[in-house]
């Protein structure tokens, strides 16, 4: 297709493409560890780290559900979805870094972003 979107009933995706989804949603469940293992180092009182690490993936995941989510009713046209996308990601990035600022973490973090990225093609695909 001249779109490079996939039918959702003609069609299936391509193996590249398959392995982009895939990737994709191991992104999308990367940013929600990263927000609560980042949230949990976050603030030192243990029952406000609690807090703070369900809240963050909470809230991440009810803004993907809502505006970026592909069945969403309230899907926003891109780039407004690609900005939401990419504000989430890089805010997962700063929490998890900010929260446990260690090497390793920040590695993990830039693997997180990597891995968005490179998923990054998938946004096309319809399925």
């Amino acid at each position: 297709m001249p779109s490079g979107r996939v039918s959702r009933v003609s069609e299936r995706p391509t193996g590249l493409q398959t392995v982009l989804l895939t990737l994709r949603f191991l992104a999308e469940l990367g940013m929600l560890v990263a927000l609560a293992w980042g949230g949990w180092h976050l603030v030192d009182n243990p029952a406000a780290a609690i807090v703070v690490a369900v809240v963050l993936p909470l809230v991440a995941v009810g803004v993907w559900a809502r505006w970026v989510a592909p069945r969403s009713t309230h899907r926003l046209p891109d780039p407004g979805r690609a900005a939401v996308e990419v504000v989430l990601f890089l805010g997962a990035f700063v929490v998890l870094t900010q929260g446990h600022p260690h090497p390793s973490t920040v590695g993990w973090g830039l693997a997180l972003l990597a891995a968005y990225a490179l998923s990054m093609p998938a946004r096309r695909v319809e399925v």
